[in-house]
């Protein structure tokens, strides 16, 4: 309990101060930096569509506009943007996770131990999303990426041991969410790094 509150705290903090570093934008520059950044969005999640068979360009676009404050913000902030998205997926999906475990009518003994095996996964996620953000903060974009990617094989990993146990995947939407977003982040992270 005490780790959730720590890892809710961090994100907050982290959150906050992403908005001071990457969106402090004067009121009378907002909108003629709103149709720059999403210019920026569809060119950055274009981008990234173009270098992967796995890219979803059309939840990179949504995801990221749907968030106001990644319309005011460059490609640093776009990459926080969608690394605090993806800590509060895989936070939330911790908590269906723990929910899930908690109804014991639910499912086969093999999908119980496929939970468990995810629980451990995204309680180690949400502490990694945690560590990538604080590493990007401080310039270090490669072990940001590497943190990322752990991330990505933990949702993989997931959902596939349910299709391992023969058991259908109560996950397959928060996984997938949760993988999406960090490629989001990766892909932005090995743009900066490229153009460094």
């Amino acid at each position: 309990m005490l780790r959730h509150w720590h890892v809710s705290f961090l994100s907050f903090c982290f959150f906050f101060l992403f908005l001071f570093l990457f969106l402090w934008t004067p009121y009378d520059e907002i909108s003629a930096t709103r149709t720059f950044s999403v210019d920026l969005i569809n060119k950055t999640c274009k981008t990234c569509s173009d270098k992967s068979t796995v890219f979803n360009y059309t939840f990179c676009s949504a995801s990221l506009q749907e968030i106001p404050v990644s319309r005011t913000t460059n490609l640093q902030g776009l990459a926080i943007v969608a690394m605090e998205l993806a800590l509060q997926n895989a936070t939330h999906t911790l908590s269906v996770i723990k929910e899930l475990r908690r109804n014991e009518t639910w499912g086969h003994p093999f999908a119980s131990a496929c939970l468990r095996d995810c629980d451990v996964l995204y309680s180690e996620g949400v502490i990694t999303l945690v560590d990538a953000v604080a590493v990007f903060l401080e310039g270090k974009y490669g072990s940001a990426g590497a943190w990322l990617t752990a991330v990505m094989d933990g949702t993989t990993t997931c959902e596939e041991g349910f299709g391992d146990m023969e058991e259908a995947s109560p996950l397959t939407e928060q996984n997938y969410s949760v993988f999406q977003l960090c490629d989001v982040a990766l892909c932005i992270v090995n743009l900066l790094v490229s153009h460094a």
